[in-house]
């Protein structure tokens, strides 16, 4: 990392970073913005490999300067940097395009290690951070997703085909052609990453069919 900036609004925060940053890169320049209006001033005069983001700015929130950098800057490195570790508030962040989120409570040498390793390709996530993206996941991974997947034929006939019935069979109950029967077969068996009536009958009961 070459450049990087530091949107912070706190003096002595920026002063924290800035450290942080020079035990993760040397040689690497530093800029400071405490305020969003100054950093997207500086993001318009000078490029930045590295962006550390506040998400409470006097005069806004940090995710207008990830949206920012997200659309004028794609290249750039941006990692929230925070004390808020709420799950509305990571998911917004790494939703916005943030590949990273650090929390301030975490040791500098612990934060100067996990930015060095993106430069190897590694997310900056704080360890608390990590466990409750994983938690969330768990919890609206693909039993809430996948219902929404799947058109109200598909599930009709998965439905069907969970019950032991033939194509023919659901294609009579259904009153469609064999052929769409199979069509839809084909495309749950896709959507649900299923490759057998056996795996489509337990997704439809977890389902609720």
């Amino acid at each position: 990392m070459k450049n990087c900036l530091i949107i912070e609004d706190l003096a002595e925060c920026r002063r924290w970073l800035r450290e942080i940053v020079a035990a993760a890169f040397q040689k690497c320049q530093v800029e400071e913005a405490d305020n969003l209006k100054s950093a997207l001033v500086l993001a318009e005069k000078m490029s930045f490999d590295l962006v550390l983001i506040d998400l409470a700015l006097p005069d806004g929130f940090g995710l207008d300067a990830l949206r920012h950098f997200g659309r004028c800057s794609p290249e750039t490195i941006c990692v929230i940097v925070t004390v808020m570790g709420q799950d509305p508030h990571i998911v917004a962040a790494l939703s916005a395009g943030a590949q990273g989120y650090l929390l301030k409570e975490q040791p500098a040498e612990l934060l100067s290690r996990q930015l060095a390793d993106l430069s190897v390709g590694i997310p900056a996530l704080s360890p608390s951070i990590a466990r409750r993206i994983m938690k969330h996941f768990q919890r609206t991974g693909p039993s809430d997703l996948e219902p929404s997947l799947l058109t109200e034929r598909e599930k009709q006939t998965l439905s069907l085909i969970a019950r032991g019935l033939r194509n023919g069979e659901v294609a009579k109950q259904m009153g469609i052609a064999p052929s769409t029967v199979a069509s839809h077969v084909k495309s749950i068996y896709r959507k649900l990453s299923i490759s057998n009536r056996a795996e489509a009958s337990w997704h439809a009961t977890r389902l609720g069919l």
